[in-house]
């Protein structure tokens, strides 16, 4: 930063923006050496007031067309576009953007799958065969009496339609409750293949085609469902059959998991091949000898955001920070080696590790940035690449100029919930089942299940309000799923160990100390939150608690979303019947017809809806409200009076 920008910038004081104290020790001396991050950045660009209504429209050159938020209805577009398509226009094209980002994803994992069936990949192998039976068993291939890989092929072929299918339905549409499929149906809003509705959406928002919001919205609502029960739902099967389903596993997180007298190398990004291939990479014998050569202890692998957040759970690899911390953890002078791959890496990171000689790799054809060094990842050779990024490390750790400063911080939590593991963990090995968890939502032990998920955000302070909102529902007895980033907000506040049982009330606390589980259960990256639509399903299917997802009681929230890809999540949550509460901004006029429908016409269609509100505690009042009008509506909003029977009471009963 020049010194005249650094007069007229406004100051952080880190204690305001975040809650993480690794993060803001960063950040103090990121101020001290001189060092701009996301924080800074944020604090000097105020959001355009027009921009964040979504008043605004520039897609065509007649514009762009800005709209007042106080006076939605007062004009039009220069085409005469009305607040309502406008706003529809820019929802759908965030939420083709988002899907597009997930369903890409999957294809990459699709494409990887394949060549390791035919033999053309080696590095990779079936991990799981267990999970790609079930996988193909609950999309109708028959397994019984065949090999392996022709069940591979078969699952292959069938999932490639996820992406290509013209017509029809997509292959998990299969898995989705029938009368959640029987909602989808009548609206006319079961995905057919994701290339085709991402390409409708582009189309029909394009100046001059589709100007009529609720028609835009049946189609944002296909293009979610393209992603949740398509593009990222085949992205975690397949990482889970190629790599291995997670289970539960203590790991640490925080900035104190880099080690001053080890190389630290940082994966950071969302597909988990390039991770997968560097975590052998940092245990060859040939490279470990390197780096002490090099009078390094070691070598030390680390994670960030979410293929951290995939290899955390999956691996037990340490995870350093969330996305708000990605520039802070370099500020240690520690990084000796950061690599990304896709999908939320600043750019700024290029010019913070530039100031500290961190070498920064971009590896993904997807994703080059200025500054950092383009080392092509292939899956045919993937050792080539990652063998190559610990070597520069290890130079680097050798050539360190900079002094070191890692904060001496390290929280311990359990994480690896996959949607199976809930089944086993609830049954055991011979009984497994959701019916556990649905008889004690039926007595009341357990109100219900929040989802949540997501982002930090600069426009608010970090972690914050991940915490105290699932503080407030823990407290109430409402059991706590997550992905993402908002799963490393939680560790770090030790949320996410089975000591935590005793912040929940006294029914969630009994069931958590009954199982030996935490109350929040991490169950992986973002693109995992397709395991939470499962978990929703597998309680349909145990009974009890109504024929659709819409019938749970359960919602989902966002505290601190920043990116197109969450707006995607959020539509297929509420598509699939799930109430669904964003935090920070919402990029809707209040009070507009289009508003009406997200808020409460989409409900009034038999799916879910949409809230918003930037305050933890209103979450929390408002997720809890929701939960217990499912539960009135279920007939279950009365515990059942639990009732212990003695011997005489048992010699009373008749014996069928």
């Amino acid at each position: 930063m020049d010194k005249n920008s650094k007069e007229k910038s406004k100051e952080i004081n880190p204690k305001d923006v975040t809650i993480c104290e690794a993060t803001a020790q960063m950040l103090v001396k990121a101020k001290r050496d001189g060092v701009e991050t996301a924080f800074d950045r944020a604090a000097n660009m105020k959001a355009c007031p027009i921009g964040a209504d979504s008043a605004c429209c520039k897609h065509c050159s007649m514009g762009p067309c800005r709209l007042s938020a106080k006076d939605p209805y007062g004009k039009v577009g220069v085409c005469g576009a009305d607040i309502d398509t406008i706003m529809a226009r820019n929802f759908a094209r965030m939420v083709a953007s988002g899907a597009a980002a997930h369903t890409d994803h999957g294809m990459a994992m699709l494409d990887l799958f394949r060549e390791v069936v035919n033999g053309n990949i080696k590095e990779y192998s079936i991990k799981n065969p267990v999970k790609l039976n079930a996988v193909a068993t609950s999309i109708g291939i028959e397994v019984e009496g065949k090999e392996e890989k022709e069940i591979a092929m078969e699952l292959y072929k069938e999932l490639e339609k996820t992406y290509t299918q013209i017509e029809g339905e997509i292959p998990f549409a299969k898995r989705v409750p029938e009368k959640t499929l029987e909602t989808w149906r009548k609206q006319g809003i079961v995905p057919r293949g994701a290339m085709r509705e991402i390409m409708e959406m582009m189309h029909r928002t394009h100046m001059g085609v589709d100007q009529q919001y609720e028609n835009i919205t049946k189609q944002f609502s296909r293009t979610a469902l393209a992603d949740g029960w398509g593009g990222s739902m085949v992205a975690t099967e397949i990482s889970d059959i190629l790599f291995g389903t997670p289970s539960p596993v203590a790991v640490e997180v925080n900035m104190g998991v880099l080690k001053e007298d080890k190389v630290n190398i940082i994966v950071h990004g969302h597909e988990p091949n390039l991770f997968e291939s560097m975590l052998v990479s940092v245990n060859s014998p040939t490279l470990i000898q390197a780096a002490k050569d090099a009078g390094a202890e070691g070598l030390n692998l680390v994670g960030m955001c979410c293929s951290g957040a995939e290899m955390l759970v999956r691996h037990g690899v340490p995870h350093a920070g969330n996305f708000m911390s990605t520039e802070a953890v370099l500020v240690t002078g520690a990084v000796d080696g950061l690599c990304v791959d896709v999908q939320c890496i600043k750019q700024g990171l290029s010019k913070v590790a530039q100031c500290y000689d961190t070498p920064m790799f971009t590896t993904n054809p997807r994703c080059h940035i200025e500054g950092a060094q383009h080392i092509e990842f292939n899956e045919h050779d993937p050792l080539g690449c990652t063998d190559e990024i610990v070597i520069k490390a290890i130079t680097r750790f050798k050539n360190r100029k900079h002094k070191v400063e890692i904060p001496n911080i390290v929280n311990t939590g359990v994480h690896g919930f996959s949607y199976e593991y809930i089944n086993y963990m609830l049954g055991g090995s011979f009984r497994g089942s959701y019916t556990p968890l649905n008889e004690n939502i039926i007595n009341g032990r357990i109100r219900g299940v929040a989802g949540v998920v997501g982002c930090t955000n600069p426009r608010v302070k970090q972690d914050w309000a991940h915490v105290e909102l699932v503080k407030e529902l823990i407290k109430n007895d409402v059991l706590v799923l997550q992905t993402g980033c908002s799963q490393i907000a939680l560790a770090k506040a030790g949320l996410t160990t089975p000591e935590a049982a005793c912040m929940a009330g006294p029914g969630l606390q009994e069931v958590c100390e009954t199982v030996g589980m935490p109350p929040v259960l991490g169950m992986g990256s973002c693109v995992d939150n397709s395991r939470i639509l499962l978990a929703a399903s597998e309680m349909v299917k145990a009974g009890g608690l109504g024929d659709s997802i819409a019938d749970l009681p359960v919602a989902g929230v966002a505290p601190e979303w920043m990116s197109e890809k969450a707006i995607a999540i959020g539509q297929y949550f509420v598509a699939s019947g799930v109430y669904t509460i964003f935090g920070v901004t919402f990029p809707i006029v209040e009070g507009t017809k289009f508003h009406q429908l997200l808020f409460e016409g989409l409900e009034e269609q038999g799916m879910g809806k949409w809230g918003y509100t930037p305050d933890p505690y209103e979450m929390a009042k408002m997720m809890i409200a929701h939960i217990d009008k499912k539960r009135q509506q279920l007939g279950i909003d009365k515990a059942r009076e639990r009732v212990l029977v003695d011997m005489a009471d048992r010699r009373e009963l008749e014996v069928a």
